[in-house]
């Protein structure tokens, strides 16, 4: 902050003069004029703390209110902003509830604005106001005239208002911000505040991309693209600006990008220059690996080995992350990496987000490495093993006896010290928290072992790069041999019956099936299944500090609103887990053996449930979505998920690849109910046209937007202020590349200071915003 001596009235030195306090990005908001102490707390709660975040906070939409529509213009179905003269108020009852109409008019023509349940705007708009609204045109059933149901309004200033406020408000381009905390602080409060700020940092915003790099990219600087993104010049185009689109935006958008993609080049460097460990791949590591191998392996997971064992020969700790579709053979890969680590003398460690998927991979270890001339001692290690098995196993560790080491967050324990740690593998590693990773791998006076990421959720690779940007990335695009397609039907729930038959007779050819429910129960207390029965279990419901234009809809993680945010009548006709097992065990499917899996069990009795099922005890098992990741169970043909509409693409995909494991031809049958909309439609249609999960992935980020599909924090995705992953792709593509070219050489042309101002807001960009996902 800085204060200026500002002449008045007069050009003499003599003159009387004012003192005008100037704030810099960095000083805290509550002295920005029109703030003070309490909206400063209310900003807050916004994540709004400072000038510089109260800048940042960009229109979400504008208003031209320049050329406003003509109602005469308007289409039915179109979305569009209007301006006309309140011509009547009223306060509706009905049965339903209360109705405020209001009949907005230009010239000889008319439309009617209606908000229901809003007897709270009784009083608030007079005849002969002038007021903007924005929403859907519909073509009313009454008159001819058009209609909006439930449109954004603002009531705009008359003749009594200051010049300062009709200048912001009418006869141009007008920014729309999303409310910081009630009509006081909308968006009428939000421009006249910001425009202010900019009026008095004129000439004091520093820019922190470098002029050279500026006039490359031909992107303003960046006090130009603040005003230019507040208050849009005239002849602005307005599809640009709804767009994010403008070289303003774009300046933004890439500026916060550049410095992600900085400091993810920079986090890699230094990775290359800490002390790993240089394995040796040789003709024993070879002959090793071809012993255990139990089928021909495919080009994709030949590459990736091959990507692997290549950072595993350097003498740095490698970062790689393994992604891949369902099937795609990851675990196995995964095991030959590991016997690198063993036959060069260190020991290797997996671990696995829940029991069942731990004891999974110890078995699917036993099994593959039985074949190994080199015997290596495998051990499992989970919290629900007894005190004594506990204990000798970490003895095992402890002495490096044990070489290949596997279990949940049991690992971690401060209990367990490895002996000589090389390869750590990561099974579903969003499931984990940063904090329990650093612990596995920080040992003192050891190197740094390697890190293998293994994720079954696929995710476009641009994004990827992005969200694991400072892991090396490799994929396996293509499923083993002798992995069969999976037929995929949608079918209406009144056809019930039909599909109880079906799966009757996939259980008497010796198969069994899985039934899905997106709830525990079909009471008041109904909730999606999210299975928190682990510590280790770190998915859930992600909120960020503040919501950004960009991602608005980022309170979701896995499931979509019509469950997420359903009330207790709105999921009154679901049909429940605990409850069609009970039916379905009386009735359709009586004389099978029925099972019943979900997250309120606990840990135990979840455990003897899934082994019962992988031992052909359980003909059916009928669950939430606690099976979603990672069981195994290969005499499994049939997935049924009943409300199919009701979950997100990631899952319904996830779902699917429980089965089809095995020999046999498996099915995945998705019911529904009466209502579906578009969105659902859209999933539901994609899951029977295509098994491809990179495919799936794109439509189910274009739906849900980065922030839901990734889970914000617990996932690692950075809190963006303005970018926005899925639109603004080649930005980002753009901003990796500028930032691997300034990481090795600024360059001659740039200064010192704007060295200097590069590494400040990096410094503060990375401690202040961006959560990302570390793994060393």
């Amino acid at each position: 902050m800085r204060w200026a001596l500002a002449y008045r009235n007069c050009p003499l030195a003599c003159a009387p003069f004012s003192i005008h306090f100037v704030p810099a990005l960095d000083t805290p908001v509550k002295f920005v004029r029109g703030v003070g102490p309490r909206v400063a707390e209310m900003l807050a709660e916004k994540g709004i703390h400072t000038a510089e975040d109260l800048l940042y906070h960009l229109p979400f939409r504008y208003e031209d209110r320049q050329n406003p529509r003509s109602l005469d213009e308007l289409a039915p179905d179109e979305v569009a902003s209007v301006i006309g003269e309140v011509r009547g108020a009223a306060l509706l009852r009905t049965r339903r509830g209360p109705i405020y109409e209001i009949t907005l008019g230009q010239g000889r023509f008319a439309m009617k604005c209606l908000w229901f349940h809003a007897a709270y705007l009784d009083g608030k708009f007079q005849a002969g106001q002038t007021v903007a609204v924005y929403g859907k045109v519909e073509a009313s059933r009454s008159t001819s005239n058009f209609k909006m149901i439930q449109p954004q309004f603002e009531i705009l200033p008359d003749a009594s208002d200051d010049a300062e406020t009709r200048l912001l408000e009418v006869g141009r381009i007008t920014p729309v911000y999303e409310s910081l905390g009630g009509s006081r602080l909308a968006s009428r409060w939000q421009r006249k505040t910001i425009f202010n700020l900019l009026e008095t940092m004129r000439g004091a915003v520093p820019d922190c991309l470098p002029q050279s790099m500026l006039d490359r990219l031909s992107l303003p600087g960046r006090e130009a693209a603040l005003n230019e993104v507040h208050f849009p010049l005239e002849g602005t185009p307005f599809t640009q600006l709804q767009s994010s689109s403008t070289p303003a935006h774009r300046r933004l958008i890439f500026e916060e990008l550049f410095f992600l993609e900085l400091g993810l080049e920079l986090k890699r460097r230094r990775m290359k220059e800490r002390q790993g460990i240089a394995f040796a791949a040789n003709d024993k590591v070879r002959e090793a690996i071809r012993e255990v191998l139990p089928f021909h392996p495919t080009a994709a997971q030949k590459r990736a080995l091959g990507e692997i064992v290549t950072d595993m020969r350097e003498p740095s700790p490698m970062r790689r992350l393994l992604q891949g579709d369902v099937g795609s053979g990851k675990t196995i890969v995964a095991f030959q990496a590991m016997l690198v680590a063993m036959e060069n003398g260190y020991q290797a460690a997996l671990m696995a987000p829940t029991e069942i998927l731990a004891t999974q991979h110890f078995l699917a270890a036993r099994k593959l490495l039985e074949k190994s001339s080199r015997k290596p001692r495998i051990v499992l290690l989970t919290g629900s093993l007894d005190e004594d098995r506990k204990r000798s196993n970490r003895s095992l560790i402890n002495r490096g006896e044990a070489n290949l080491i596997i279990g949940t967050h049991a690992l971690i324990e401060e209990k367990v010290e490895f002996d000589r740690l090389g390869l750590v593998v990561v099974d579903e590693q969003h499931r984990f928290g940063v904090l329990q990773r650093f612990k596995l791998m920080k040992k003192p006076n050891q190197p740094e072992p390697d890190v293998l990421v293994m994720t079954a959720t696929p995710i476009p690779r641009t994004l990827a790069l992005s969200l694991y940007g400072d892991l090396d990335l490799s994929i396996l695009d293509e499923l083993p041999p002798g992995r069969m397609p999976i037929a995929t039907r949608r079918v209406a729930g009144e056809r019930a019956e039909e599909v109880w038959d079906f799966v009757r007779k996939q259980v008497a050819k010796g198969h069994q099936a899985y039934i899905v429910y997106p709830v525990i129960e079909g009471s008041k207390d109904d909730q999606p299944e999210l299975d928190f029965s682990h510590d280790e279990a770190q998915v859930g419901i992600a909120t960020t500090a503040r919501k950004s234009p960009s991602k608005r809809k980022t309170t979701e993680l896995l499931f979509p609103k019509t469950v997420q945010e359903a009330s207790p009548s709105a999921r009154s006709g679901l049909r429940s887990a605990v409850e069609m097992h009970d039916k379905l065990r009386s009735g359709a499917l009586a004389g099978l053996r029925v099972g019943l899996l979900h997250g309120r069990l606990d840990a135990e009795e979840k455990e003897i449930i899934m082994r019962r099922f992988q031992r052909g005890e359980i003909d059916v098992l009928v669950s939430t979505t606690v099976i979603e990741v990672g069981v195994d169970v290969p005499n499994a043909t049939v997935m049924v998920v009943e409300h199919a509409e009701r979950f997100g693409l990631a899952q319904l995909h996830q779902l699917r690849g429980r089965v089809g494991r095995g020999a046999a031809k498996s099915y995945c049958i998705l019911m529904t109910g009466e209502r579906i909309s578009p969105v659902g439609e859209e999933r539901l249609n994609a899951m029977v046209r295509t098994q491809d999960g990179f495919e799936l992935a794109e439509l189910d980020l274009a739906q849900r937007g980065p922030g839901e599909f990734f889970g914000t924090r617990q996932a690692g995705l950075p809190d963006f202020r303005v970018a926005n992953l899925l639109r603004d792709r080649q930005l980002l593509e753009l901003a990796k590349q500028e930032a691997a070219r300034f990481a090795i050489d600024p360059g001659s042309e740039v200064t010192t200071g704007e060295r200097a101002r590069v590494r400040a807001q990096l410094k503060q960009a990375w401690q202040r915003r961006y959560g990302l996902v570390e793994a060393g």
